[in-house]
């Protein structure tokens, strides 16, 4: 069992860690997270495991960002949520559970338990639900990759960060209120470009795209699952890095 011990001030208070799971056989033939007793706060992160240490299957909390509704399906503000299926479709996790006012589904990328979840608050409420469950389930700090659309890219550039701001995004910044103001959380951005012209903002955020712009994102999402994989099995390393370095220069004609 693992103990978290820092000279730093963490984010949270600490709570009991997760129960192990021994080996990956095991793994497969047990309920891949254990839940917590209800609790209002996220445990914080844990270290990374020292080098030779025994590596725990800690899980991960997928969260992508959105509005409900058929009314929201397909615009740029939902491309969180786009992603979140896309990684679901790929390893074969169901959305079906309705927990903490989000859509959840339990599975495991490799032998790592993953909980992928669509808050289905509105968007300006997201951290209602990313908060609940990082603490319900235990899930440390690091372990919360929130996916969600970023303006301040180009349309179909992604980028995979392990902590960073709310840039002003409403959906980031209710997230990081409810877990108390941290930023150490892996984040997923997905680019969709700014309004053209004098075009509000808002209705930019709610516009589905167009054939050129949604061909781009397709691209996207199947990277995003590749990069997303990647993560929960390696963390951030060498590969993270050139996914971002390609991602950057992608739409650049030389």
């Amino acid at each position: 069992m693992l103990i978290a011990i820092s000279s730093l001030t963490p984010c949270y208070s600490f709570l009991p860690p997760l129960t192990s799971i021994p080996s990956p056989n095991s793994a497969r033939r047990r309920l891949f997270l254990l839940p917590a007793k209800p609790s209002r706060r996220a445990v914080a992160s844990l270290p990374e495991p020292s080098e030779g240490a025994k590596v725990e299957y800690t899980p991960w909390l997928i969260a992508g960002l959105g509005n409900p509704g058929n009314k929201y399906h397909g615009t740029r503000h939902n491309v969180g949520f786009e992603m979140v299926d896309r990684i679901s479709q790929d390893v074969g996790i169901s959305l079906n559970t309705l927990q903490s006012k989000a859509l959840i589904g339990i599975g495991a990328i490799g032998e790592v338990p993953i909980l992928l979840a669509k808050p289905q608050a509105y968007m300006n409420y997201s951290g209602e639900s990313v908060g609940t469950l990082a603490a319900y389930y235990q899930v440390p700090l690091r372990h919360i990759l929130l996916i969600y659309d970023e303006m301040s890219l180009p349309n179909g550039v992604m980028r995979l960060q392990p902590k960073g701001g709310h840039g002003h995004h409403n959906g980031v910044k209710s997230v990081m209120e409810h877990l108390d103001g941290c930023r150490t959380f892996p984040r997923l951005c997905i680019g969709i470009g700014n309004p053209p012209g004098k075009m509000d903002m808002r209705a930019f955020l709610l516009q589905k795209f167009s054939a050129e712009e949604r061909e781009q994102v397709n691209a996207a999402l199947d990277q995003g699952v590749e990069a997303v994989r990647t993560l929960v099995l390696k963390g951030f390393n060498s590969s993270i890095d050139r996914f971002n370095l390609v991602q950057k220069y992608k739409h650049h004609k030389v």
